[in-house]
């Protein structure tokens, strides 16, 4: 996985679990929802990364 892949993913992953927290803390759920969002974006980007990896070796 490229570095800059790899970083873009974390940071999703990492500003979505804040958004999610930020929301369960102030109550408000579409902001948990944004953020539940925003992780499984992170998510899908990594695991589209590693199955690139894969086939490239």
């Amino acid at each position: 996985m490229s570095g800059e892949q790899k970083a873009e993913a974390k940071g999703e992953q990492a500003k979505g679990k804040l958004k999610e927290t930020a929301g369960r803390l102030t109550g408000k759920e579409r902001m948990t929802a944004e953020g539940r969002a925003e992780q499984a974006k992170g998510d899908a980007r990594e695991a589209k990364e590693k199955i690139k990896d894969t086939f490239k070796h």
